[in-house]
């Protein structure tokens, strides 16, 4: 009864504690103690299934508490209402919980060895590693750390892991000490002081143009006849140029608007065709917009077009990492009703690619490609100069979706040391610096058209150039341990 409770208490702070690291309560201080607790009971249990159930709880647990928005949006875009969307979610936590089960299950008997601190650190970030290629990717323990300058330093040699693993040592370390182990164990520790010697972010980012941002802020649901159509791509077009050629501003360098908010068909659309070329034409720059495309067989594609400074077609990106319910149904919920509009699932694009906008090179990635942080890196790695988000984070409403969106956005920008700007239909509009802070933010919910500082960078990160290595190591090491742990021990009977 002892240890039921123990795993039970263990488990759900843990997942409480996790939940508390990210937006809507973003207590990222708690980042080097969330694990602690649900180490501290496996340790405990020598049944299996038993520290398997305890990690399944707090994993779905979690992701119930940090992705509660999903509930919301698909009962108000995706056709479910009540208890459908609420069984949605819990499958969906479900799923995602079994990553946490399987950590618990591996951790108790790594717990219980002198080399326990960097074993479990090693199987943890190792797991982590595996959420994008296992169906959905979203926040990583080391997100908690964008705002934490000794771990950010680890983020442009092997990204978000890095700070994973070393919240994961810490929560370890603590969990150790609260089984009355050697101290000597500590000592596994001490490499942790290399994050002083590593580089400092640089703090005081330099900016030499401005790109010119559209946030529409049209809403998700909006329904469209010719002439609103007609009536909205000129409004649009008439405040981009507004802000384009403000005589007050140096001419803009950039002009972005984000990812396809309305019924826009650049290849299809005669008429929106002219508008966005216009535009371009008038502002003398560079226009990275969202549209619709299709492949050769006719699949809808979540595209981003872009024109040159004459208006001429310079480029088109087609999204790849495409988002669950959202552009695609995954097999077995085939009873939820996408969430887009467009008739049939999204087709995937065929990989990273960037776009030439000048004499300079775009890493364009849309809305939820930048929770995948190999995917984005793949573009830096490719000649970017500055990264660019387009999004349309309007179906997240009011939820805290969105700042936990900017904070994948923000360590991107850190791993590549890039700036990156971030177009959204309804908000959060900004750019971010190679030190991650936020600049010319516009106010969320409004149609706004605003100028984002940002400089064109062809400096390489040893992450931008090397990938995820690390994490993939992680895991190896950290199946690795976790069999050692299972190889009898010959003692000789005395």
């Amino acid at each position: 009864m002892r240890l039921s409770w123990l795993l039970s208490l263990g488990s759900l702070a843990t997942a409480l504690l996790l939940a508390a690291l990210f937006p809507p309560v973003g207590w990222t201080i708690l980042a080097p103690l969330a694990l602690a607790p649900l180490l501290f009971a496996v340790a405990h249990e020598p049944r299996p299934g038993r520290r398997f159930a305890a990690g399944w709880f707090a994993g779905t647990l979690y992701w119930i508490l940090v992705c509660f928005w999903i509930r919301d949006v698909l009962a108000s875009y995706g056709g479910l209402n009540g208890f459908l969307s609420w069984l949605a979610l819990l499958l969906f936590a479900f799923a995602k919980g079994l990553h946490m089960a399987v950590f618990a299950a591996l951790a108790g008997p790594l717990m219980r060895r002198g080399w326990a601190i960097p074993a479990v650190a090693a199987l943890w970030t190792g797991i982590e590693r595996t959420h994008g290629p296992l169906g959905f990717a979203w926040l990583a323990l080391g997100n908690a750390g964008i705002g934490m300058d000794i771990p950010m330093r680890l983020a442009p040699w092997v990204g978000v892991y890095g700070l994973s693993f070393v919240f994961a040592m810490i929560a370890a370390a603590v969990a150790a000490l609260l089984l009355r182990r050697r101290r000597a164990e500590l000592a596994w520790l001490l490499p942790l002081a290399v994050l002083w010697i590593l580089p400092p972010l640089e703090r005081r980012s330099v900016y030499d143009r401005e790109a010119v941002a559209l946030q529409p802020n049209v809403a998700a649901d909006a329904r469209w006849d010719e002439p609103t159509l007609r009536d909205t791509t000129r409004r649009l077009a008439f405040r981009t140029l507004e802000a384009a050629l403000d005589p007050r501003k140096p001419p803009a360098a950039l002009i972005l608007w984000p990812e396809v908010p309305a019924p826009f068909y650049y290849y299809d659309d005669a008429q929106f065709r002219r508008e966005v070329t216009e535009t371009a034409r008038l502002a003398r720059a560079p226009f990275l917009f969202g549209t619709v495309a299709y492949t050769a067989s006719g699949e809808p594609l979540n595209s981003a077009v872009l024109l040159d400074a004459t208006g001429r077609l310079s480029g088109r990106y087609d999204k790849t990492r495409l988002v669950p319910f959202g552009e695609f149904v995954p097999p077995g919920f085939r009873w939820i009703r996408k969430i887009s509009s467009e008739a049939g699932d999204y087709a995937a694009g065929e990989g990273a690619k960037i776009l030439q906008a000048g004499e300079h090179s775009l890493g364009v990635f849309i809305c939820y490609e930048s929770a995948f942080p190999d995917y984005v890196r793949e573009l830096t790695a490719q000649g970017a100069e500055a990264l660019v988000n387009l999004t349309n984070d309007g179906y997240f409403g009011r939820s805290a979706a969105r700042e936990q969106h900017l904070l994948l956005a923000r360590m991107r920008a850190v791993e590549n040391r890039r700036w990156l700007l971030r177009a959204s239909n309804d908000g959060i509009t900004a750019s971010i610096d190679p030190s991650g802070q936020v600049w010319g933010r516009l106010p969320e919910k409004e149609l706004r058209a605003g100028r984002l500082p940002f400089r064109y960078l062809s400096a390489r990160t040893f992450y931008s150039r090397h990938g995820d290595w690390f994490a993939w190591l992680c895991l190896a090491a950290g199946l690795g341990a976790f069999l050692a742990t299972q190889i009898p021990v010959y003692r000789p009977l005395e």
